[in-house]
């Protein structure tokens, strides 16, 4: 599919994949770089960005996709499209600590549009701590509320409450962490700027390093012990099981015949299911179980129902 915007939207996504690679690097000086560029036999490619073995991560990736081709009967249905062909790109990363007192963050932007001129915007940032901290949930719920101040185009306050509604697993009755902002279809009906969409999301995936760096340089040399290791394991279960049973974006990238090595970079190296597992009363292990299935929805971190 020709179009000029779409081609902008391909540099300006590559533009956050180096700036933020480099940035990562910069702060994870151990970190292990592994590239694999890739052709799309339907149309398109990507460059998927392996990282692992670091002093603060484990394994993560920070991949770039430009894909195209045909809108089948199962996108269509997921799409709720009659279109015949689409071409989407976007820019995905899932970072998993080594320390389980790290958090796991979770970011992607992304751009689509169908050959009948529709088109939107969607994405966001996500934290799943092993560990419930608030002040640390605080801070950076005020990072995400500082770039949405900044754009006409976001609401902070809604997507805050999509995230807490979309990062949630019904099946286990918890939330998947502490959550962050989520959108999707922005400006699918229309009414929002297509210029003013992209710096959004330029600004917003700009800010990913930064905002994982602060997160994890207070905790990164944190003394760890045995239990700790296999409760991080545990909820990287729980992560798991989100991403292939829930996500949106997992589920888009398999139907549409996307690179599956490139959409499973998001699980960890390791992770660990035990048979109705049930932390010791009173532990932090607990603490945290019993936030998550409280849910996060309508915790106003940053008081601003107050």
């Amino acid at each position: 599919m020709s179009d000029p915007f779409l081609e902008r939207v391909h540099v300006a996504f590559r533009g956050v994949q180096n700036e933020q690679i480099a940035a990562l690097a910069a702060f994870d000086g151990a970190l292990q770089l592994t590239r694999d560029t890739w052709d799309r036999p339907e149309g398109g490619g990507g460059d998927t960005r392996i990282l692992q073995q670091g002093r603060v991560v484990e394994k993560g990736g920070l991949n770039f996709s430009a894909v195209e081709g045909p809108v089948g009967p199962g996108l269509q249905q997921q799409l709720k499209t009659e279109a015949g062909r689409f071409a989407a790109t976007g820019v995905s990363s899932v970072l998993h600590p080594n320390n389980p007192h790290v958090p796991i963050i979770h970011m992607n932007v992304r751009y689509f549009t169908l050959d009948d001129g529709t088109w939107w915007f969607g994405g966001g940032i996500d934290l799943t701590p092993h560990y419930v901290v608030a002040d640390e949930a605080r801070a950076f719920h005020a990072d995400l509320k500082a770039v949405c101040d900044r754009h006409s185009v976001a609401d902070y306050a809604d997507f805050k409450s999509w995230a807490d509604r979309y990062f949630y697993s019904p099946h286990r009755g918890e939330s998947r962490g502490v959550g962050g902002i989520f959108f999707d279809h922005m400006g699918r009906d229309g009414k929002v700027d297509r210029e003013a969409a992209l710096a959004f999301c330029v600004d917003l995936a700009s800010q990913y390093a930064s905002i994982y760096r602060r997160r994890a340089e207070a905790f990164v040399d944190h003394l760890v012990t045995e239990s700790e290791v296999r409760w991080q394991n545990l909820r990287r279960g729980r992560y798991v099981e989100f991403n292939l049973v829930h996500d949106r974006g997992t589920r888009f990238g398999l139907v549409s015949g996307g690179r599956t090595e490139s959409i499973l970079m998001s699980l960890p190296a390791r992770a660990e299911w035990t048979y109705d597992h049930r932390p010791p009363a009173d532990s932090r292990e607990a603490e945290t179980l019993d936030v998550l299935r409280r849910g996060v929805e309508g915790t106003d971190w940053l008081g601003l129902e107050a």
